[in-house]
């Protein structure tokens, strides 16, 4: 198994100039993170960008694998919350297979992209049910393309629409396809009031990495600025790696029992200043994981 870090985590450095792209990937390895995760921050990452040479040549001098490249996607709505037609769909799926071709430069295992988001008040069940074949068919389509390099795909349980475990369950099954799984967050369902655990006991069969994040979760704020809204009326609001309101004990301990023994990558959310909570979210998972070795 091997415990890294997203470069999300470091977002807080980065936008402030304390450090550019490629630092990032020097200071997850400096921390001690056995892995990085490449989410571009809004960074130029095509496959003939400068940017993807310096990541490369980063994590060689580091001498620190690339586990993954994260990038969103939505092949339901465009930008400005329209239905996407079938010819828009089809230039989304295009747009996606363009980040595979960075993936693949990156020499990464894994891919992980959105399939869709909608407006709260447009997620009930009849709603997914209703746009499960055009999500699955155009993941299928593009994992198949993934496939001539030897890349997985995958959705993370991410967006109201598609963050509850019988989702992307059914999503995971309906593209049925061996190089398509899942990345479990094990505090993403807590957007939607549902049990991390449940996710994990439940959907450990087809998770191919799991991103660990803490939160603090409440019924009741009484100021809720900062803080997220559920689906269901309660307040989560991201922090430190350990000091939150997860049973990550319990979720480490499922996770030991599924014989997983892959990329773990931390993504801190919270308040906190970046450059210290990434490297104490990485120290306490650490520590979750091996004891105190």
């Amino acid at each position: 198994m091997k415990i890294g870090l997203s470069t999300y985590s470091l977002a807080g450095a980065f936008r402030s100039g304390i450090l550019d792209f490629p630092s990032i990937v020097t200071k997850i390895a400096e921390f001690g993170g056995e892995h990085v995760e490449v989410v571009p921050l809004g960074s130029d990452f095509t496959v003939d960008s400068e940017m993807v040479d310096k990541v490369l040549k980063a994590a060689k001098d580091a001498n620190i694998p690339l586990s993954s490249y994260t990038f969103g996607a939505n092949f339901l709505l465009n930008g400005d919350g329209t239905e996407r037609n079938a010819e828009q769909v089809k230039a989304e799926i295009e747009r996606v297979k363009r980040h595979i071709d960075v993936a693949a430069k990156l020499g990464v295992p894994f891919a992980r992209h959105d399939a869709g988001s909608r407006p709260v008040q447009n997620t009930l069940v009849e709603q997914f049910d209703k746009d499960l074949p055009l999500l699955a068919d155009a993941c299928g389509e593009v994992a198949d393309y993934a496939a001539q390099y030897g890349i997985t795909t995958a959705i993370e349980n991410h967006g109201k629409h598609i963050q509850g475990k019988e989702r992307v369950r059914r999503l995971v099954l309906a593209v049925n396809r061996v190089n398509f799984r899942s990345f479990i967050d094990v505090g993403n369902v807590c957007g939607i009031d549902e049990d991390p655990i449940g996710i994990v006991r439940d959907n450990a069969d087809i998770c191919c990495m799991f991103h660990f994040k803490d939160n603090y979760l409440r019924k009741y704020v009484p100021d809720p600025e900062n803080w997220s809204q559920t689906s269901h009326g309660n307040y989560v609001k991201g922090s430190i790696t350990g000091y939150g309101d997860l049973d990550l004990r319990t979720i480490v301990a499922i996770i030991k029992q599924n014989g997983f023994d892959g990329f773990v990558s931390i993504e801190f959310e919270g308040r906190e200043e970046s450059l210290f909570a990434a490297k104490r979210s990485l120290d306490n998972v650490k520590r979750l994981f091996r004891g105190n070795e």
